[in-house]
């Protein structure tokens, strides 16, 4: 499948973890913050909690490399300290995403 899309696969060497760290990473949050939390009842389930969980990974939550930003920033905006906060679910409840009501 990927040798048809023209990706090049490149493996890593037996017992060594930090040869895809990047990946390892990623993957460690995910079971922390989200699998490790559900109970998954099929394939279907699985990919539609994937999809929420990568939706508030790409867009809400703060990376450590991003100097604790979440990777959608608005940098120019200025933030009105008086308005209320609004509190949305994420992952079907599972996660609290918090924002500035506009």
């Amino acid at each position: 499948m990927f040798t048809g899309s023209g990706i090049r696969i490149i493996k890593i060497p037996p017992r060594s973890p930090r040869a895809n760290s990047y990946a390892e990473r990623f993957v460690g949050t995910l079971r922390r913050e989200c699998l490790d939390r559900l109970l998954i009842f099929g394939e279907r389930h699985l990919r539609t909690v994937l999809a929420a969980y990568e939706q508030h990974y790409n867009d809400h939550r703060p990376h450590q490399a991003l100097d604790k930003k979440p990777p959608v920033n608005e940098v120019g905006r200025v933030i009105d300290l008086t308005t209320p906060i609004q509190r949305r679910q994420a992952v079907g409840g599972l996660i609290n995403e918090y924002r500035r009501a506009v």
